[in-house]
């Protein structure tokens, strides 16, 4: 059994481990982060619940790949979350999405690809060739649609 263990000094840089140590490797990797938003919406053409006025608490998932850099990061996750609130949450949190989103029926399977080419174009001319893998929407806690990169560029 492994018993606790007291660090009694930090490693140094420069020291203990130097620059050209940092990257262990040279292979795309994914990242992934998640987003909670809550907004308004209802279904047009649709025979259901869903075509009143109704809100949910979303969830978008996001893998985003790349290569490492000089210090073995793809992309800073505070880097993922200033793009997701400056360019993408504006539109959603606490929003009416019938009126914040391009025209469209706002349904998961739309929004998700939205979602992506927003995030898309917010990465391009990122280091280390930064790219959207999927995008997975879930619109309540066990139903979600989903999009991924081979869909969007060979379909």
């Amino acid at each position: 059994m492994f018993g606790f263990q007291i660090v009694e000094e930090l490693q140094k840089f420069n020291k203990d481990i130097h620059k050209g140590e940092l990257q262990y490797h040279q292979k795309r990797v994914l990242v992934s982060k998640e987003f909670d938003f809550d907004a308004a919406h209802h279904l047009h053409c649709y025979d259901g619940k869903c075509k009143n006025l109704h809100g949910h608490t979303y969830k978008a998932v996001f893998g985003i790949s790349g290569f490492v850099d000089e210090i073995g990061m793809v992309i800073d996750f505070g880097d993922i979350k200033k793009i997701w609130k400056e360019q993408i949450e504006i539109h959603l949190d606490h929003r009416y999405l019938n009126e914040t989103l391009p025209k469209m029926n706002t349904t998961a399977e739309n929004m998700v690809v939205w979602i992506f080419e927003k995030m898309e174009a917010a990465l391009q001319g990122h280091n280390n060739q930064c790219r959207v893998e999927f995008v997975r929407l879930y619109e309540t806690p066990t139903s979600y649609a989903e999009v991924r990169r081979e869909w969007m560029v060979d379909e």
